[in-house]
């Protein structure tokens, strides 16, 4: 699913592509993706703004919007969140096409627009689609995005300190945990517990000093090297996360198991 690297290269999809541009048509008719707003509702917020900014924290994506016409007071955020398949394609007025998100639909005809929930046409002709054929991804006007906790690529090693000091949950359910850190998913956490030597199964509140120095150490070099190249599926690790897998870094066979109720692999000998 997309996890952070991914949801940055929607977000550098939106920042190059789409900013600036009069939207003058919306289709918001796909009432499961654009819950709760009805048919209609977000179409008549966004018709004659311009997307002018786009955010990402963690996982979900947000854009500020312009008045309308020569008004200053800005309009709504629009929220955008890519689920377990979602991708941005956003076209020019010449049909360039400029795309970002889950890397498995790379290279699929534009043509082929069944898996379409929201859509933005632009002034120009262009337009924005957010594509997604597991229809899990959401968008909605004003998200509660202050409920996410500090972004992973930003968090600072007294924050993790602070967020990982207490409690008995494991430590990678505590990572997977959005309102405590923001954007590490499933692959991105055996990824960079097996950087970081250790357990996923350890509780929070038995980490040394050192194994939280190296967590953080671990969390930025899996996450900027993902963003490097082209998502969380290019990791050291993730190739080897399968029967009969082997640890790339000693040779050891790959355990698997089940940890804050999501399928888990990690090296039987470094990770114990």
């Amino acid at each position: 699913m997309p996890e952070l690297p991914e949801v940055e290269s929607a977000r550098k999809v939106l920042a190059t592509a789409a900013l600036g541009r009069r939207i003058d048509d919306v289709d918001d008719s796909d009432t499961f993706e654009c819950r709760p707003h009805s048919p209609g509702d977000i179409k008549a917020a966004l018709v004659g703004r311009r997307l002018v900014e786009v955010h990402r924290r963690g996982k979900s994506l947000w854009c500020d919007t312009s008045g309308v016409g020569r008004s200053r007071v800005p309009g709504p955020v629009l929220g955008v969140h890519l689920g377990m398949s979602g991708r941005v394609v956003v076209t020019d007025r010449r049909g360039g096409v400029t795309e970002g998100g889950d890397y498995w639909q790379r290279g699929r005809r534009l043509d082929d627009l069944r898996f379409v929930r929201f859509s933005l046409t632009f002034a120009d002709g262009g337009r924005f689609y957010l594509i997604d054929p597991r229809r899990l991804g959401r968008i909605r006007l004003e998200p509660a995005v202050e409920l996410l906790g500090p972004d992973a690529l930003e968090i600072t090693l007294p924050e993790l300190r602070m967020r990982l000091a207490r409690g008995s949950a494991p430590v990678k359910a505590r990572l997977l945990n959005q309102h405590v850190i923001a954007g590490v998913g499933n692959l991105l956490a055996d990824e960079l517990l097996w950087l970081a030597r250790i357990d996923p199964a350890r509780p929070v509140s038995e980490l040394t000093t050192g194994e939280v120095t190296r967590l953080h150490r671990a969390l930025r070099r899996a996450i900027t090297s993902a963003i490097a190249q082209g998502g969380v599926h290019t990791g050291e690790v993730i190739a080897a996360r399968v029967k009969g897998g082997v640890c790339p870094r000693c040779g050891a066979p790959m355990q698997q198991g089940v940890v804050g109720g999501r399928t888990t692999w990690w090296c039987s000998r470094e990770q114990v």
